[in-house]
């Protein structure tokens, strides 16, 4: 199946921005989700991009604030985060799901993870 690998995490500033980036064969050809763990929470699909059409979908609490892409020559997605704020403060892991995007916001089997990337928000 080919590793994933998240990288581009960090500390920011409330308002500070992040690219995030997932490289991995796995990647190639689906629907890949951004997903985001809080301690203490459920994981969740925040960015979804389709493996049909490239078209992108986001969940509200990031809407206009977070742009994800992908480079298929290169296997690589990414999650450019902007205006950040401390609720982002999170594990952000990515994987393929769906083709179309359908039920992203919450992890559907088979899993396939990487180890993710830490990312926190803090003044």
């Amino acid at each position: 199946q080919g590793m994933i690998e998240e990288s581009g995490g960090g500390t920011v500033q409330p308002g500070g921005s992040l690219t995030l980036s997932c490289t991995g064969s796995y990647l190639s050809g689906g629907g890949i989700v951004w997903f985001r763990q809080a301690p203490g929470k459920e994981r969740e699909g925040v960015a979804c991009i389709r493996g049909s059409d490239d078209g992108t979908v986001y969940v509200d609490s990031v809407k206009g604030r977070f742009t994800i892409s992908r480079d298929n020559d290169k296997n690589t997605v990414y999650l450019q985060m902007n205006n950040l704020k401390p609720e982002d403060t999170a594990v952000y892991y990515c994987t393929r799901q769906d083709y179309y995007c359908a039920g992203y916001e919450t992890p559907s089997g088979p899993f396939h993870w990487g180890q993710g990337t830490q990312v926190t928000v803090s003044s």
